[in-house]
């Protein structure tokens, strides 16, 4: 279907668009800038070619965008139960990551498990340590800890 998308925004919803747009959370920051850009014209194979995605990514986008406006845009939590994991991990290593790099001792991700299990006796991987951390910036500064 080549043409222009019937998709369309009011002030409101503009303004939303914008804010998301400015998400941390890159994908909903990625689905916001997408309809915003349909709204200045672009179409789905040059927003796709831009975001590294496939068009079909981008109707979609435009499709939830003009059902449940920008709300619908945004990251939503999966059902399931809590990440206790992931959770026990933070409690552990936020407070260690938190003070100057010169006054605290170097945090291997092997290490932080090893400490994570010795408090909380919850046993986590290397790499399921290293994506929580990343997810959570606060608690790793946004870089990496090995």
């Amino acid at each position: 279907m080549a043409g222009k998308s019937p998709v369309w925004a009011n002030a409101d919803q503009e303004v939303g668009l914008q804010a998301l747009a400015g998400s941390r959370e890159r994908s909903e920051a990625d689905r916001a800038r997408a309809v915003l850009l349909t709204l200045s014209g672009w179409t789905s194979a040059r927003i796709a070619e831009a975001f590294g995605v496939r068009e079909d990514t981008v109707r979609l986008w435009r499709s939830d965008f003009a059902r449940g406006g920008v709300a619908a845009l945004a990251t939503r939590t999966a059902p399931g139960p809590a990440p206790l994991k992931a959770q026990a991990a933070l409690r552990v290593a936020a407070p260690l990551l938190q003070g100057s790099v010169a006054d605290r001792p170097n945090w291997t991700l092997a290490r932080l498990a090893g400490e994570i299990a010795r408090r909380e006796g919850v046993s986590i991987s290397r790499s399921q340590l290293s994506k929580v951390l990343r997810k959570k910036t606060s608690a790793g500064d946004g870089r990496g800890t090995a």
